[in-house]
């Protein structure tokens, strides 16, 4: 499985590379390689490539889409950002780290969901989130 089988995104927005598990409409897991050649580290920032927080809750965001779109019950549907609450960013990620990103949907109805996830760096914690979306027709 790939994860472009299954999310609309694209690079340069698309932050899984490969899928480690998922439990439709319940959970995934997936990887993110950072080869240091992605176009946010050249100004982000000069001399200390850092990995923005920010795209570390769009990860997750896409493992939990990951989870969302295999439930044959959200079959041509597109989840969409809502809100984002308690993020937490504990470790700086660069160039060559990878990244085990799991989400786990807490409440999910037809039209919108809740999860909460977290991106580890060598197991410990380096960004932790819990994230509100939408359902939008595909």
């Amino acid at each position: 499985m790939r994860p472009e089988d299954f999310l609309p995104h694209r690079p340069p927005f698309l932050f899984v590379d490969e899928i480690m598990e998922i439990v439709p409409g319940q959970s995934a897991r997936g990887r993110w390689r950072l080869t240091g050649d992605e176009w946010f580290f050249a100004g982000h920032f000069p001399g200390r490539p850092t990995l923005p927080g920010v795209l570390m809750c769009e990860a997750i965001a896409q493992v939990g889409a990951l989870a969302v779109l295999d439930d044959e019950r959200f079959a041509g549907k597109l989840p969409l950002f809502g809100g984002l609450d308690r993020a937490r960013f504990r470790r700086q990620v660069g160039p060559g780290d990878e990244l085990v990103l799991e989400c786990e949907m807490g409440r999910l109805s037809a039209r919108a969901g809740k999860g909460s996830g977290r991106a580890l760096l060598d197991g410990e914690v380096a960004a932790e989130c819990d994230l509100m979306f939408v359902l939008a027709s595909a």
